[in-house]
């Protein structure tokens, strides 16, 4: 998702190309204390030269601390402070934390269900399933449900507890947690931490989908890379009907990152922090400033772990509301949730030596390899689910973690398409009509809050997700299972 409107960068960032996908940013200005490493084929680099994304990595690369070299992943584009598609790994005892390492949209992520039916079964409901979810998810900016009422003691104790929290009121499934990250309730929450303006902004925006980039779509499988595995997540068959939801934590989390922002641009003067942008602010790992942003932070993803929970389960009662019958009967199991926005405490392999570090994710997803102790037990000895939406009408991929990604990335893949155009020049060029008609002449299903958006999202907006995918497989910091593509958009 961008976060600013693109700029083009200050200085002209040298490159060295390594390989077909791979180009290294040398530390050519003082202060930088790793290289940078970017992940992209020659038409994905073309376009980061346009804008700040390289000048960022370079950037990142001057944080103290800082392990091995800036990331820069294939969906690469200019963010706040870090680039979105960028990963960053600072020493545990000796490193720092930037909320613009994490982003405005705290575990920005998506989920993926599953279900038995095919296209051709579902396709003389498939209207009426779309009006269902569009009523049943409150999208768009502001949204918010209003027969959902949580207390402010309710959400203290949700963003601790995370989704099981919503599941124990009748929100899902036994199970739902397990195929979750972090099972969805990262450790350290502590909402004596968020400010009373973050609480307000989240009490009424559980289970809405939101606006910009965020969507549900009903989907189908197109195309299936590696049978065994995605038969092992439940992807059947080609032609097999599957949901995903992509939104974060909302207001909650986007006043998190606004509060410590202005926190952490304090910190950088107190402890003496020479940084070459102000977006980077940031604090030491171990100092208060870094504990108090931890804790808020957490807080913030656990909100978004329970807002796809509760989305969830308004997805599976839409299918009983027009099929009147039990949603279980449709399958509607799911597959995983992964956050694209987040900042967590890891071990990785640096030197030959096993070191704790601070690995920022910002618009990144978790890509572990087979056998980590991380993973669902029953996908264990495949490895890690990497869920990677397109932009609306596209495509979206099933991909796998690698240990390549582990080696290359600090366990980090591509979160998505990566836009071409801000949201403002894409309203100024596309007119939404005519990308609703685009859309239902292909056979898709549209239901948005606004013309507007759809402006704003159109495909042509964003880089190719199938090009993106292509790039982390052949790098190996993600290796492709399957090819989903929509048949029914819901838009905020």
């Amino acid at each position: 998702m961008g976060e600013s409107e693109s700029r083009p960068p200050p200085e002209k960032i040298p490159l060295e190309k390594l390989d077909n996908y791979t180009w290294r940013i040398p530390q050519y200005k003082r202060g930088m204390r790793v290289p940078g490493m970017v992940f992209a084929n020659d038409n994905l680099m073309e376009k980061m030269q346009t804008d700040r994304t390289l000048w960022q990595c370079a950037n990142v690369a001057h944080l103290p601390g800082i392990y091995k070299y800036a990331v820069t992943l294939p969906d690469g584009h200019e963010g706040y402070g870090f680039p979105i598609g960028g990963v960053a790994a600072t020493d545990y005892d000796e490193g720092v934390i930037s909320p613009g390492g994490v982003g405005y949209d705290i575990n920005c992520g998506v989920r993926l269900l599953t279900t038995n039916l095919s296209e051709q079964t579902l396709r003389p409901k498939l209207a009426q399933l779309a009006n269902a979810i569009f009523e049943n998810v409150p999208s768009g900016l502001g949204s918010r449900r209003k027969d959902f009422k949580i207390t402010p003691g309710d959400l203290d104790r949700l963003v601790v507890e995370g989704v099981q929290w919503i599941i124990d009121r009748g929100l899902g499934w036994a199970g739902d947690a397990e195929h979750c990250e972090e099972r969805g309730c990262m450790k350290n929450a502590n909402p004596s931490k968020v400010s009373a303006t973050a609480k307000n902004r989240g009490l009424t925006q559980l289970g809405t989908l939101g606006s910009g980039n965020h969507f549900l779509e009903i989907q189908k499988v197109d195309k299936i890379y590696n049978q065994r595995t995605a038969k092992t997540l439940g992807l059947e068959e080609e032609g097999q009907v599957t949901v995903m939801i992509h939104c974060g934590s909302r207001g909650y989390g986007h006043q998190v990152c606004s509060d410590y922002l202005r926190v952490m641009e304090h910190a950088v003067q107190k402890y003496k922090i020479t940084l070459p942008d102000r977006e980077l602010a940031c604090a030491p790992g171990k100092s208060n400033e870094a504990e108090d942003y931890f804790q808020a932070m957490a807080c913030a993803v656990n909100y978004a772990f329970s807002n796809r929970q509760a989305i969830m389960h308004w997805v599976r009662q839409s299918f009983q509301q027009v099929y009147h019958t039990e949603p279980e009967k449709f399958g509607l199991k799911l597959v995983y949730d992964v956050a694209h926005n987040i900042a967590k405490v890891e071990t990785h392999t640096i030197d030959n030596t096993q070191k704790k570090v601070w690995v920022h994710r910002k618009g990144a997803t978790r890509a572990f390899p087979a056998g980590h102790s991380e993973i669902p037990a029953d996908y264990r000895g495949e490895g890690q689910p990497v869920l990677i939406p397109g932009s609306m009408g596209t495509s979206s991929w099933v991909l796998l973690g690698t240990e390549r990604a582990m080696e290359l990335s600090f366990g980090s893949t591509a979160h998505g398409a990566g836009r071409m155009l801000s949201r403002a020049a894409a309203k100024r060029r596309y007119w939404g009509g005519n990308i609703r008609t685009a859309l239902e002449k292909r056979g898709v299903v549209v239901r948005a809050a606004s013309a507007e958006v759809l402006a704003e999202e159109a495909d042509a907006a964003y880089k190719d997700v199938d090009v993106v995918a292509d790039v982390s497989d052949k790098v190996g910091i993600a290796t492709k299972v399957a090819r989903l593509v929509p048949i029914a958009v819901i838009k905020g």
